[in-house]
């Protein structure tokens, strides 16, 4: 009898290291030398592997799409590591990031503004297919058309113009230009957020068809909490520029550990359940990014806030297997 073969660990596709990634405003000023810096991105690490979805969520200006952004080189980090395939690519030539682009693709939240008003669909995408050389130019016309297809539009909307579109086509187009290069990860920053809540459904339904057509890996950023339940495998959630909480999906929604996410999950309507939820109300207002409580970014608005909180930063620690948490008290 044969033995069992040991099941094969994921491997991790990406790695982000001490991600930072701070803004300057303004000029140090008569009385005071150091230049004032928004710290959107702060010091943040994680990993996604081959083949899954992670979910990052946090509200408005908590460096979510900055963080997406930041890892494809839109803008350059301040500081940290990005790696791909084991390869730091925010040491990359602009050349070789260039070549990168094929393998990491991002779909934009505006599909309007995101398209090029002037030319075709077709013009478009086959333009992008002839630059990479993904397939011999006699088939560009043939593989750009099926790409269509494969999101969901027709062969003859190749010819037709992205103000033909409804919102949710417009998208589709989106999508469909960042598979033309066959990427093998896509960052999806707040992808589905301007559109209606039934085209909302139509669109993640094909995120995840695709994902498992074109062995695809995925980060989705969403404020939109029950979106990123329904789409993800892990979950991350930020605040004021740090990762608060990251945990398997099942273990995050059902037993949150973080004071900041229990208050988010708390907001989540649900209907299925005929017992009466309790909300967790926060105190206060989002503190400025230019302004940035000592400690724990959170306390100001922590029902369990105490002096270490104030005086002391917490640890991005282990909680069990799944489960990351920053947070003295959990």
């Amino acid at each position: 009898m044969q033995a069992c073969e040991k099941q094969q660990p994921q491997v991790s596709l990406l790695e982000v290291r001490s991600l930072k990634k701070y803004f300057p405003v303004g000029k140090p000023g008569l009385f005071s030398r150091e230049k004032q810096e928004v710290k959107a991105v702060d010091d943040i690490s994680f990993s996604v592997k081959k083949g899954e979805t992670l979910g990052i969520v946090g509200e408005s200006g908590c460096g979510k799409s900055t963080m997406g952004r930041a890892i494809l080189q839109l803008q350059a980090p301040t500081g940290g590591e990005v790696l791909f395939e084991g390869q730091d690519i925010s040491k990359l030539s602009k050349k070789e990031i260039r070549d990168l682009r094929k393998d990491i693709q991002i779909i934009f939240q505006d599909p309007f503004g995101s398209l090029n008003q002037r030319m075709t669909v077709g013009a478009m995408l086959s333009e992008i297919v002839h630059v990479h050389k993904i397939v011999p130019k006699e088939k560009e016309l043939n593989y750009v058309q099926k790409l269509l297809q494969d999101v969901g539009l027709r062969a003859e909307h190749y010819w037709r113009y992205p103000h033909e579109f409804s919102g949710g086509q417009r998208q589709r187009i989106s999508i469909a230009r960042a598979l033309a290069v066959r990427p093998k990860l896509i960052i999806c920053d707040e992808a589905v957020s301007a559109l209606d809540v039934s085209v909302q459904a139509q669109v993640l339904n094909l995120l995840q068809k695709l994902k498992q057509k074109y062995q695809l890996t995925y980060i989705f950023i969403s404020h939109d909490l029950s979106v990123v339940k329904h789409i993800s495998d892990r979950v991350g959630v930020m605040y004021l520029g740090k990762m608060v909480e990251l945990a398997d999906k099942h273990e995050m929604y059902s037993n949150p550990q973080h004071p900041y996410t229990k208050a988010l999950f708390s907001a989540i309507p649900d209907v299925s359940s005929q017992a009466k939820k309790e909300r967790v109300v926060l105190k206060g207002d989002v503190p400025s990014p230019l302004d940035i409580p000592s400690g724990c970014r959170f306390h100001s608005r922590c029902p369990l806030a105490t002096d270490k909180c104030k005086a002391e930063a917490p640890e991005f620690r282990d909680l069990n297997r799944v489960h990351k948490a920053a947070c003295h008290y959990v």
